[in-house]
């Protein structure tokens, strides 16, 4: 995630001050909750986790994800507190790198989650096949490839610069508008609404399919992937939004009183949104705790780890309902420990 353009040349001093104080007070927040979250996260699925599936991994490398940029959040917040940037032009471009980094990885190992959601659901004899370590780890390589790839911009655009204030900040250095149009345009759309068309007819499909079965079976995974889809956009539209507005500022005269109100805009709510954004990322431990609460009491700790292997459990059923069902189709009959494997929980 990326708190981008924390600072501005020209801005309303009174909006923009109350902006600062909003995004310093959320980052610290979230500093405080999403570290040790997503570290719990890691340790319980490496070191407790007896059965791990692919959903598990997923959640690992978002866990880790997560986690590297949420020790990072003590940059982000001095730099908002003090409103000047004070750890040099290498950090400059090497910490927003990583925000963009962070940013395509978690849209696009949320989309990986509900593509396999999909696939479990609609063709569930084909689950396993896909789920093969070599399958995996290069699916797995090629997403961080090509985020790292996305996240090149931050590199090449972010310089050190001093604002009229005498103050230094670490902005970004747009030499045409067509730049900031590519940045900003390739943010919303690869990182966001492509991704989230993907997911949405996902879940369309998947509700499709499980209103059409007999056995209606409540599964941790589709309950709890939905929940981080939806928490993703609520924390990320707003960022997505002032995206836009900016990008439209940057297409609109200089002699324009529209150009003026869009710059004023963006630049007054850039913080917030950019700190609103770092908090999908410490609220997914909230979502697995709620999740996992029914294991607390009789696994403490481990709770979490009993909430991954109940997911992992989940892929076994659906090929024993896939099963059950094919055994019907052709008259066979199932015996009662069969049909209660795919019909319980």
């Amino acid at each position: 995630m990326t708190p981008e353009n924390t600072n501005s040349t020209v801005r309303p001093e009174t909006s923009s001050e109350i902006s600062f104080i909003i995004g310093t007070f959320i980052l610290v927040m979230v500093f405080l909750l999403g570290v040790p979250g997503n570290l719990f996260i890691i340790w319980s699925i490496l070191a407790r986790a007896r059965k791990r599936s692919v959903t598990t991994l997923l959640i690992l490398n978002l866990a880790c994800a997560d986690g590297t940029i949420m020790c990072l959040t003590v940059f982000f917040f001095t730099y908002l507190a003090k409103q000047c940037w004070v750890f040099g032009r290498v950090m400059c471009k090497l910490l927003f790198y990583l925000c963009n980094t962070n940013m395509y990885a978690s849209i696009m190992l949320i989309t990986l989650m509900s593509l396999h959601r999909l696939v479990a659901v609609l063709w569930p004899h084909r689950v396993h096949a896909l789920a093969r370590r070599r399958n995996v780890l290069a699916i797995l390589i090629g997403m961080w490839l090509l985020v790292f790839t996305l996240a090149l911009p931050a590199l090449i655009f972010r310089e050190e610069r001093l604002n009229k204030k005498q103050r230094l900040l670490c902005d970004h250095n747009h030499n045409s508008t067509s730049y900031v149009v590519l940045q900003f345009m390739t943010e919303t759309s690869v990182g966001f609404l492509i991704p989230y068309g993907i997911i949405l007819s996902s879940y369309m499909c998947i509700l499709r399919r499980l209103r059409q079965s007999k056995f209606k079976r409540r599964v941790h995974s589709e309950k709890l992937i939905l929940a981080i889809v939806v928490t993703f956009a609520v924390f990320w539209l707003p960022y997505h939004i002032i995206n836009i507005v900016q990008v439209a500022a940057a297409c609109t005269s200089e002699k324009s009183n529209l150009k003026e109100t869009l710059d004023k805009i963006w630049q007054s709510c850039r913080p917030v949104t950019s700190a609103l954004a770092f908090i999908s990322s410490s609220a997914n431990p909230v979502l697995y705790t709620f999740a996992g609460r029914s294991y607390i009491r009789a696994d403490g700790f481990a709770f979490m780890a009993r909430l991954f292997e109940g997911i992992a459990s989940d892929s076994n059923g659906r090929k024993a309902e896939q099963v059950g069902r094919e055994k019907m189709a052709l008259g066979l009959k199932t015996s009662p420990n069969s049909t209660s494997a795919y019909v319980k929980t």
